[in-house]
């Protein structure tokens, strides 16, 4: 999302522009997940009722704000892969030298949103701590947090898988796709225990 406002980062993702699109919308969800980790930390840090979680309620405000900062990054990373991959589709199929630059970039292509979905593994590790040590005014943005990481997770993983179903190396592929998976179950497991959680907190069940 870099320096866009919201509002033009929208327009433009309903434009039928090809970037942002999918990855760039899964970073910007990451992105919000940690912010919202951040402004919960925020909200419970110099309060006497949490006092003995200070310490580590600065390091859940630091991780966050780093995290937001990695997503954002990733987000333009996201965008900047896609036009060499663009262009490579657009090489005459019969050209010699197509398939490997149409493997390079689309191996290129699968590394940033892959990396959110690491980014957003490291989030719901924050934020699960965060159900326990957050302030309990703000445990409906953990939930919210939650929600939106295992958006980020799910919504980038398909952007990994878009690239890999083309590749030629299919025992990359297929690592990745599986690395991949492994890390959206671990991400969503621990989003909807932390869901449960606070919706048992706000209203029961």
């Amino acid at each position: 999302m870099d320096n866009r406002t919201v509002d033009v980062f929208l327009t433009e993702l309903a434009s039928g522009a090809p970037t942002p699109g999918g990855g760039g919308a899964s970073a910007v969800c990451g992105a919000i997940a940690a912010a919202l980790g951040s402004m919960v930390g925020n909200l419970t840090s110099g309060k006497k009722k949490y006092a003995e979680y200070q310490a580590e309620i600065e390091v859940a405000i630091g991780k966050c704000g780093a995290l937001v900062k990695e997503f954002e990054a990733l987000g333009k990373k996201d965008e900047e892969v896609f036009e060499p991959l663009a262009k490579a589709y657009s090489i005459p199929k019969d050209q010699e030298g197509r398939d490997e630059i149409l493997e390079g970039v689309l191996k290129q292509a699968s590394t940033a949103p892959f990396e959110v979905v690491e980014k957003a593994y490291e989030t719901s590790l924050v934020l699960a701590r965060l159900a326990v040590i957050g302030s309990r005014l703000a445990i409906s943005d953990v939930g919210v947090a939650a929600a939106a990481c295992e958006t980020a997770a799910k919504g980038a993983a398909m952007n990994v898988y878009i690239n890999t179903k083309s590749m030629k190396d299919r025992a990359y592929a297929e690592e990745l796709n599986q690395k991949t998976e492994e890390l959206v179950n671990e991400t969503t497991e621990v989003c909807e225990k932390v869901y449960s959680e606070v919706k048992a907190i706000l209203i029961g069940g």
